[in-house]
């Protein structure tokens, strides 16, 4: 209903009690709020030591390295205290995010975030191996329920999972702004279309799935930990249903709903280019005094700058009325094109000087990353 973060607490309470047989709602509630707070002193911590560590590297290997690592860095001494790693880990990673960009060089951002798109890609293609090859053990486990009573159960969970979440998101979208007049007239409530959209969208996946096979098979006296594979199955229920049927569902619901994209950030996008380059114009300006700025060189830069400013000015409705008229996204395409069609021909020949032996192999390579860097950012 709120994060994963606090549900994952509240999951591991839930086996606590379990495990040691007693629970107390008050001890669980005050146990909540500490393990909570610790978690995060000791996310933010942490996250202070490595980001005072990875200020001062400058080997992208290392530093991409630490960054797999991390989190495990903030789970494994929060868990060792006894609070909540999950938030830890959480805080850790919320805290360097915010401080990436002054952290992270760009050559090792490019990689950094490439190699955690494909190592998320195998993580959770993994995790769905693991519960198709736990799935025939749990249907022997469950050879003694009644088929009709686990389509009940599955048919019960995945609806009260979906109901509860559009009750939620209503609430937490309506109601406080019915009791403040004040968060009422700053942040006007979206249209009820908008809220059923997004309480809709809640799919599960692998955070659900790994919950459930986290369930330990036996109890602290090494009794069978009790419905262990209902759970794991009606999870995978549950993550199953929710994909299928609201997964699928979706773009027949936007278009009943009559929803359109508001195009809110394509235009952020846009401005942020746009001060970015008026940034860089102010910049220009500033260093064309310098004996190692050649003139020439910074009407070029200037120029090209003053293109990007006048193009995204116009799409967000800025334009100054200088180049009124021109078609910038047709030029910017057209420009793109015969750009593309230069990196191809620098490519082919380059291979062809390989294959005549006039350069190597490591030579061709460290050419070639630059033009499929040049290439991406034009795709980009």
């Amino acid at each position: 209903l709120i994060n994963d973060g606090t549900a994952l607490v509240a999951y591991r309470f839930a086996l606590g009690a379990v495990l040691s047989g007693s629970f107390s709602l008050w001890m669980a509630g005050l146990q909540f709020v500490l393990s909570a707070i610790g978690g995060v002193a000791v996310g933010l911590a942490i996250g202070f030591i490595v980001a005072a560590i990875r200020r001062r590297l400058e080997n992208p290997l290392v530093e991409i390295t630490i960054s797999l690592f991390t989190a495990y860095f903030a789970y494994l001494p929060a868990e060792a205290i006894g609070v909540s790693g999950v938030l830890a880990a959480v805080t850790v990673g919320i805290y360097l995010g915010w401080r990436a960009p002054q952290l992270i060089a760009p050559s090792t951002r490019i990689q950094a975030f490439s190699i955690w798109e494909i190592l998320t890609f195998l993580l959770n293609t993994a995790l769905f191996v693991l519960i198709g090859l736990q799935l025939r053990p749990l249907l022997d486990g469950l050879a003694g329920e009644r088929p009709a009573s686990l389509a009940l159960y599955a048919v019960a969970v995945v609806a009260a999972v979906i109901v509860t979440r559009i009750v939620w998101v209503f609430l937490l979208t309506y109601l406080p702004r019915r009791l403040s007049p004040r968060l009422r007239e700053r942040d006007p409530p979206p249209p009820w279309q908008s809220t059923f959209l997004v309480s809709w969208t809640g799919l599960r996946g692998a955070v659900s799935l790994a919950a459930a096979l986290a369930v330990p098979e036996t109890l602290t006296g090494g009794e069978p930990f009790p419905a262990r594979d209902l759970i794991i199955f009606l999870t995978f229920c549950v993550i199953v249903g929710t994909l299928v049927l609201q997964g699928l569902s979706l773009p027949p619901l936007i278009r009943a709903l009559d929803l359109e994209d508001d195009d809110s950030e394509a235009r952020e996008e846009s401005e942020a280019r746009l001060r970015a380059a008026e940034a860089a114009i102010d910049r220009i300006d500033e260093l064309a005094g310098e004996e190692w700025v050649r003139g020439a060189t910074a009407d070029r830069l200037r120029g090209l700058y003053d293109y990007r400013r006048r193009r995204f000015a116009n799409l967000i409705g800025e334009s100054d009325g200088d180049g009124d008229g021109i078609d910038y996204e047709d030029r910017t395409g057209a420009f793109m094109r015969l750009r593309t069609e230069l990196l191809q021909a620098e490519r082919d020949t380059l291979v062809r000087m390989r294959n005549e032996h006039r350069i190597s192999d490591e030579v061709l390579r460290r050419v070639q990353r630059d033009l499929d860097l040049e290439e991406a950012r034009l795709e980009g």
